[in-house]
Order: structure tokens, then C-alpha cells, then sequence
């Protein structure tokens, strides 16, 4: 088990080196995390939803990604509710306070299913907490942490960042904090994120290690580089290019923003920067802007207009500029959005930016499955992605507007292919497409095309995930770990 004395001090990234170096030995492992809150999210096979942090960690593992790998997703919809994932369907929403009373006993016993269900298909489980297992305020109901270490007697590695400052203190009192049973399953510390000479920090070291009687299992240099973000927090600290690039795409970074693992595959794109712009900032001049999923797409487009990037965007549309909306990104280029029930904080009927012929209606039934279409623009390609979705939109084909895809119902561009929307994410996945789409734009600047002769970003990503783990191996004992 993996848990950490902050949030963001590397959990997420020491689960998916631990399950790619445990598979590198013959291990079939699997990832866990008991209870996950995020907008990022990934369908499986079977159509049920899980954090995407997890199935980045199953890929790691080179298995499939399932819903018992995360058997609780709690997706924040503002007005201080989450909807409610158990075990991959939409289950309700809930508010922080009502939570602990309606799905405790429900999501334990979900996530004792789970891993009985994984430890009877795999060898080896990597469990992942969430936050500080040493929050007391919060242990009575936690079922991310140390319950879940304790139930299953796991060795536990506590993880902290030295980057933030005061790691010794954050071990050392997290261990204070913890019962005696749970700092017992205590293994080993790693801490993540130093930057310097290793020689400077080993007094620290033994300090530690002969206060706690703890190994230090591991110091992992900073690396610039990232897995996948799990929310929008993250975002502050993603990476940008700073070498010249041809093409500048800006996302706009909604309140609510969802799924913006979208835009990953950007980022193995040398000649593309990507910038995330807040509504209340100028647009400027990118050559094409991306409007993400939502969680909450009528508070999200009541945003945009409150601070003008509603105007922005509809200007930057008349002047011929490319816009991509994805979800409930595309919903809000439409006509109108209707939320009869409330289901995602606001009852009504609201204008959108007007600017693709559709109309959408939240309902309570939610899509999620993974697909495979063909796409027709800007080129004819099969590709791959999935649905994650509570809107039925009615596609009005009138004027300059055509099917997307081959498959009514997933998408839709105008006739000069400025405007584009879809219900599909992980579309730029697709190497030779997104590839044929950025040609588009760099035409426009008379730039020669890029080759679209290319593999689609699970292979980089692939790489990626194995350049890292090559990276931490060296500053990890985990001998140490799985002898103990």
C-alpha cells in the first residue's frame, strides 16, 4: 500500500512505477485504489467508470483496466455535492455531510468485493491512498487508508514531497497521528521530488531511520516529467513548452472542468503548445481553442458569459477561428442546454454560445461505454474512444453542419471545419487523425504538414511509463520492500 503524508506527494506515480516494475518481474499485478475523487475518468470494457489515474496504473501493470481496480469515483458538481461511482455506475449524488451516513457500509463493502474479486485474478495488489491517512477530523469514515491496509495487513510505504518543504516533520508527525496497529504496517518512507546532491540530505536520513526505526526506501529526484493529472489542481503544475513551437492551442480551463487527460497527447506533440486559459483571462490569438468536459456544463457556460469569454470565443469564431468542443464542451457550442431535474445543480433552460445547431437535455440516465467509429473529417479513419455523458443531444443537420462521424449521434462540424464537437473522448488518442487535424491548422499558417503515418498515444504512453520507471528504479530499494 502506498499512502501519502500530503495530497499530490506522489502516490499516484509511485503506484504505477511499483505495478510496471513488479510486472517486469513476473508479478501479475494489479492497481487499487478503494475510493477516488476526480473528474478524470476512464470507461472499461464493461462500461463501468473508474478514476483514470487507475487505469494509467492498470497499464502500467499491462493488464485491462476494470472497475474493481476502483470500486468508489466521486465526481465534485459543485453546490458541495459529488456524484456518487459504485463499482462503475452512477449511484446518486450526495453532499459531504450525507455521505459518511448513506454510503459508508455500502462503499466498504464495495470495496471488499473488489478486492477479493482482484486477489483472486492477480498475485500482487498495489493499493493507493487518498490524501493524508492521518487526517483526524476525517479517519472515522475513511475508507482509503489505512482501513483498507489494516484489513488487508499490507506492507505500506508512506511517500512525502521534500519539494513542499518539512518532509521530516510531515513523516515523523504523520506516524504520531497514525494507531499503533496502523504504524506498524508502516515499511518504509520514500521521499519524492529532491532536487540537489543526495550526499546533503543523508544525515536527515539516518536521523529518520534511527528515530522510527523505519527504512528509507527511497529518495526519487524531481523529474519534469508527469503521469496524468487526476484534477484540475494538477493543472498548475503541468509542464509547458518552452522551445519554439508552430501551433498554440488553448483549453479553457473550466471550474468544473473534466476528462482534460484529453489533451495529454498534445504534449508528445513538439511542435504544439498547449495553454490553459480561465475564463476572467484574454483568449489572445491561438490558432485553435478546445472547450473540455464539464461536470457542470450550465454553471460552467453561465461562467463563460459572467466574464466575457462567451463574447471572446463567439468574436474569435466570426473571425474564422478553429473551436473543439468535447462534451460537455460541445453542449455549450449549441443552442441550448436544458437541466429539468437538477441533475447537475441548476434547474432550467439556458442559451448556449449558438454556435453549432444542437440542443441538449440532462437526463438521468448516463452513457458510458468505450467505442469504435469512423470519423469522417478531415479525413476518413477508424478510431477509437469512449462516452462519458448525461446529455441527449439533438443534432439539427440545417445549414453548414455534417455528421462527424460515419455513426449519427457522436458528432458534428460545420462545412468549412471551424467548428467541431463530439461526445467522444480520447479522440486525439488516435496518432494518424490527430495528426491530419493539427495539418488543418498549420495550413492556415502555410506551414508544411506533419507526417500522419504515426502510432496513437497508448504507444507513447506506453513509452513514456516505462521511461519513468527507468528513472525512479535506481532510487528505489524495492528489495528492501518485498523482503520485509
Amino acid at each position: 500500500m502506498v499512502v501519502g503524508t500530503t495530497s499530490h506527494a506522489g502516490k499516484s506515480l509511485l503506484t504505477a512505477v511499483i505495478c510496471r516494475l513488479l510486472a517486469r518481474r513476473g508479478y501479475r499485478v494489479t492497481p487499487f485504489k478503494g475510493q477516488n475523487m476526480a473528474l478524470n475518468a476512464y470507461v472499461t470494457t464493461e462500461g463501468g467508470e473508474i478514476g483514470y489515474a487507475q487505469a494509467v496504473q492498470a497499464w502500467a501493470a499491462g493488464v485491462e483496466p476494470q472497475v474493481a481496480m476502483n470500486p468508489i469515483l466521486l465526481k465534485p458538481q459543485g453546490d458541495m455535492t459529488s456524484q456518487v461511482i459504485l463499482r462503475g455506475q452512477a449511484g446518486g449524488k450526495t453532499g459531504a455531510a450525507d455521505y459518511y451516513r448513506d454510503y459508508f457500509d455500502r462503499g466498504w463493502a464495495a470495496i471488499c468485493q473488489s478486492l477479493t474479486e482482484l486477489s483472486q485474478q492477480f498475485e500482487a495488489i498495489v493499493c493507493e491512498g487518498a490524501g493524508s491517512p492521518a487526517e483526524i477530523n476525517l479517519k472515522h469514515r475513511d475508507l482509503t487508508n489505512m482501513r483498507i491496509a489494516t484489513h488487508l495487513q499490507a506492507r505500506t510505504v508512506l511517500v512525502a514531497d521534500i519539494d513542499r518543504g518539512g518532509v521530516f516533520a510531515h513523516i515523523v508527525g504523520t506516524l504520531e497521528l497514525l494507531e499503533p496497529e496502523e504504524r506498524a504496517l508502516i515499511n518504509g518512507f520514500v521521499i519524492n521530488k529532491f532536487r540537489g546532491q543526495r550526499s546533503l540530505l543523508q544525515s536527515g536520513l539516518d536521523w529518520l531511520e534511527a528515530r522510527t526505526g523505519i527504512p528509507v526506501l527511497g529518495v526519487i529526484p524531481y523529474l519534469d516529467t508527469q503521469l496524468p493529472a487526476e484534477d484540475s489542481l494538477d493543472l498548475f503544475e503541468r509542464r509547458t513548452s518552452t522551445s519554439q513551437t508552430d501551433l498554440e492551442i488553448a483549453v479553457i480551463q473550466f471550474p468544473r472542468i473534466a476528462n482534460f487527460t484529453d489533451f495529454d497527447p498534445f504534449l508528445s506533440e513538439p511542435t504544439v503548445k498547449l495553454r490553459y486559459i480561465k475564463p476572467g483571462e484574454p483568449l489572445g490569438q491561438p490558432d485553435g481553442v478546445i472547450l473540455p468536459g464539464s461536470k457542470t456544463t450550465i454553471s460552467d457556460l453561465q461562467t463563460l458569459i459572467k466574464t466575457g469569454m462567451a463574447t471572446q470565443l463567439k468574436n474569435y469564431a466570426a473571425a474564422g477561428g478553429t473551436i473543439f468542443g468535447i462534451c460537455g464542451g460541445m453542449q455549450i457550442l449549441g443552442q441550448e442546454i436544458s437541466d429539468p431535474e437538477g441533475l447537475e445543480g441548476i434547474t432550467g433552460t439556458w442559451p448556449g454560445l449558438g454556435l453549432l445547431p444542437l440542443t441538449t437535455i440532462i437526463t438521468p440516465d448516463k452513457v458510458t461505454q468505450q467505442r469504435q467509429a469512423t470519423i469522417q473529417y478531415p479525413i476518413t479513419s477508424p478510431i477509437t474512444g469512449y462516452e462519458i455523458h448525461q446529455g441527449e443531444t439533438d443534432f439539427d443537420q440545417r445549414g453548414d453542419n455534417q455528421d462527424l462521424f460515419a455513426e449519427p449521434g457522436l458528432g458534428m462540424v460545420n462545412v468549412s471545419q471551424t467548428l467541431w464537437g463530439t461526445y467522444l473522448h480520447g479522440l486525439f488518442d488516435n496518432g494518424q487523425w490527430r495528426r491530419a487535424w493539427l495539418n488543418q491548422l498549420r495550413a492556415k499558417k502555410s506551414l508544411p504538414p506533419l507526417a500522419t503515418a504515426i502510432s496513437n498515444y497508448d504507444q507513447q504512453r506506453d513509452l513514456h511509463l516505462s521511461q519513468i520507471t527507468d528513472l525512479i528504479a535506481p532510487h528505489l530499494n524495492l528489495d528492501l520492500l518485498l523482503a520485509s
